[in-house]
């Protein structure tokens, strides 16, 4: 066989091996993994690279509506551009149903703001804020069947939150459908509480939007959204957990015999509560939900991931432009931290931070990393095989990593749409030198290639591996 590209002389890793081997594509997948592939219209010497399969980061939020005035700081254009500078080939992002919407609009709307603007390959979770019954019904069921698997529900933010009971009829239209649910867990009244408590006392600076959510109201949440899982009996995806409090919901639960999938994100293994309280509104860049925690947690959350109680390490991509009235210093934000729009960028530094604070500090192993930002994202959400390894005949999805690369984080380097990143200034120790969309070169040396001129494609997707 004469192969369209080969990989030389790299190391190979998998969930579960680490070997030195040739990759050979043809046709935008991996056909041969062998030594001394040489016949091939394009050689790509790996001589001292990782060749690890591309970065699939399912928790991106992107050209998303964020209330009256605001803008989300990336559309589907800038954001997966970003998420490719980072390393990743495939994104999942969420199309956000509206009250009084229904599913197909929405999917007809986020359709049309990502095709023929992403650079790579890209996903959409339902966002479901007005579970109807003929929502849940006959929408669902029906979307499943199309391709859209999985599904978001949050327990907080007005507006977007679900009751209880709604709640329960969501679980249970996804155990009947084989959908997959995400859960963003925090207890709303006890934040509009503490909220209310905050004005009364004229605390309204940034550093509030901390003590307003705090681990309690999480873990809270997270116990109430696992018991609902366990009375309908259906497997449920907690997100971006801050805590040990929250985490060890998640442990006592799988000891129950639960099937649960835990999430949590750079921002709680690198910031804390201290990064927003700052001077002259600096705060307001770590806005986001939960928030960062402190030092304690932030051990928790790496000893989750070393433990296994996390299955994934997403970002969160949640961009906002600070200095911008549209973006985190809008009228009403200056005065307020509710009005502060709650997020934070990151998907293009997810990888190299856990590359750099986990593989290189010898926190986990390479194997640990491509599992917990590429396998199982793509087994979870199902993509696997075809996505989240290195194998014949998946897509040839392919990053390869100088382990060695020291590179100094700063906002222009990751060509997204806002104004900073809250890593200004880290230093990283192993980077993505280049990345392959099935089997075509779309990052080299941190820039993009002609050929990523918005090659992205739209996926649908198989039930979930959890899903009976």
């Amino acid at each position: 066989m004469r192969f369209d590209t080969v990989i030389r002389h790299g190391t190979v890793v998998t969930a579960s091996d680490t070997f030195v081997s040739d990759v050979g594509i043809k046709d935008g997948r991996i056909a041969a993994l062998a030594a001394e592939l040489d016949d091939a219209d394009e050689i790509i010497d790996a001589r001292g690279l990782f060749v690890l399969p591309g970065g699939i980061d399912s928790h991106v939020h992107l050209d998303q509506p964020s209330g009256d005035g605001i803008v989300m700081a990336d559309d589907f254009d800038s954001g997966t551009r970003s998420a490719a500078i980072g390393g990743n080939s495939t994104v999942l992002a969420f199309c956000m149903q509206e009250k009084g919407q229904s599913l197909r609009e929405a999917l007809k709307v986020y359709h049309a703001k990502a095709d023929g603007q992403c650079h790579v390959d890209v996903s959409f979770h339902l966002v479901i804020t007005d579970p109807t019954a003929d929502v849940l019904g006959q929408e669902l069921p029906a979307l499943v069947e199309d391709g859209y698997t999985s599904l978001k529900i949050f327990m907080t933010y007005e507006g977007l939150r679900l009751r209880d009971d709604e709640i329960l009829a969501t679980l249970d239209a996804a155990r009947r459908t084989g959908a997959l649910v995400m859960v963003h867990c925090e207890n709303e009244d006890a934040i509009r509480y503490l909220i209310g408590r905050h004005e009364e006392e004229g605390k309204l600076a940034a550093k509030f939007h901390a003590t307003t959510r705090p681990i309690a109201a999480e873990r809270e949440a997270t116990h109430r959204a696992l018991s609902l899982a366990e009375i309908v009996d259906v497997p449920v995806v907690i997100v971006h957990v801050s805590n040990r409090e929250a985490m060890e919901e998640i442990r006592h639960a799988r000891r129950r015999g639960q099937k649960i999938a835990g999430e949590t994100c750079p921002q709680y293994l690198m910031l804390t509560a201290d990064d927003l309280d700052q001077e002259a509104l600096e705060g307001a860049k770590y806005v986001c939900s939960p928030p960062p925690r402190d030092k304690a947690s932030q051990d928790a959350c790496w000893e989750g991931l070393e433990q296994g109680v996390f299955d994934l390490f997403s970002s969160d991509h949640c961009p906002f432009r600070f200095d911008d009235p549209e973006g985190k210093l809008n009228e009403k934000g200056k005065r307020h931290f509710r009005w502060i729009p709650n997020g934070i960028p990151g998907v293009a530094t997810r990888l190299p931070i856990l590359f750099s604070e986990g593989v290189m500090k010898g926190r986990i192993d390479i194997n640990q990393f491509v599992a917990l930002t590429s396998t199982n994202h793509a087994k979870l959400y199902g993509l696997y095989p075809r996505k989240g390894t290195i194998s014949i005949g998946a897509d040839a999805d392919i990053a390869l990593w100088d382990p060695e690369r020291r590179v100094t984080l700063t906002n222009q380097m990751l060509q997204h749409g806002a104004d900073y990143t809250p890593y200004e200034g880290l230093e990283i120790r192993g980077w993505p030198v280049r990345l392959l969309l099935r089997g075509k070169t779309i990052v080299s040396d941190s820039a993009l290639t002609p050929r990523a001129d918005r090659q992205g494609a739209y996926l649908a997707r198989g039930r979930s591996s959890m899903v009976g």
